[in-house]
């Protein structure tokens, strides 16, 4: 679903990001999945302008990572990201995405029918993030000695609050000092992610969002952050959409307005 919601977003006049290979990555997993903005309903429709607005953030945050010097990134629970192959990198850049290596695997197979190449070197990790990632991560080439840009974009609801906190602890083990870790925060928007009109959705394309998403309460990302030695600045989502000159509509606006970015440095 993401995937084929940055299709519909760079499909636009007015998008925040142009994924090529969006579409063929959303299209590949059968007729279940929506490709055409007639296959959202409105609320999902909603959800493409703030998946646009996402992926910008995020986007945007590694590219002034790399403009800063940054040599390194990982994209946590990377998914059908596609960074690696549609963004400019400075020479030597390395991206390590980190998945399991089914989800991993498909990507790939896409890609590759697609002619695409990275635009930077790109090394994966097939790992699921319950077990020792950070050992497959390093197994990968990732050196820790380095500067890192850290994503978790869309990933923290999915995790319960063990996980969580385990994954917040490899980060920070895996971190130099001035590294940077970009967090989605979608703990208070959880409720809006599990009711009702969002689980009938979900299931017209097989999946139960409701089977999906930890339930459990949890604190904040940032406060986290902040017990393992991290500085946190938050940006509210509105105010982000205000900057990019993104209106957002429906449940996109109520997904942003309990929504935030949590950006954190490594002292």
């Amino acid at each position: 679903m993401v995937a084929a919601a940055r299709a519909l977003e760079s499909a636009r006049e007015n998008r925040l990001v142009d994924d090529p290979y969006a579409a063929a990555l959303a299209s590949a997993a059968g007729a279940a999945v929506p490709t055409a903005e007639s296959d959202f309903s409105p609320r999902f429709r909603d959800a493409v302008d703030y998946i646009g607005l996402r992926s910008r953030v995020f986007d945007d945050f590694l590219a002034r990572a790399a403009a800063d010097g940054f040599g390194q990134a990982v994209i946590l629970a990377s998914g059908l990201d596609t960074r690696a192959f549609r963004l400019p990198w400075p020479p030597g850049f390395r991206i390590f995405e980190i998945d399991q290596p089914e989800v991993l695997a498909y990507k790939d197979e896409v890609l590759a029918a697609e002619g695409a190449q990275p635009r930077c070197t790109r090394r994966a990790a097939g790992v699921d993030l319950r077990e020792d990632w950070p050992a497959a991560l390093r197994g990968a080439g990732f050196d820790p000695a380095r500067r890192t840009a850290w994503i978790a974009e869309g990933l923290l609801p999915y995790l319960d609050a063990t996980t969580e906190r385990s994954l917040v602890r490899g980060v920070t083990d895996s971190s130099a000092p001035g590294s940077r870790f970009a967090v989605e925060n979608l703990v208070t928007k959880r409720a809006m992610l599990l009711d009702d009109e969002s689980t009938r959705d979900s299931q017209r394309w097989g999946v139960d969002l409701n089977a999906l998403f930890s339930k459990e309460d949890r604190p904040e990302p940032g406060v986290l952050l902040e017990e393992h030695g991290w500085t946190v600045e938050r940006e509210e989502l509105t105010t982000a959409a205000k900057r990019y000159g993104r209106e957002l509509r429906g449940a996109a606006r109520g997904l942003s307005e309990v929504g935030s970015l949590v950006i954190a440095e490594l002292a």
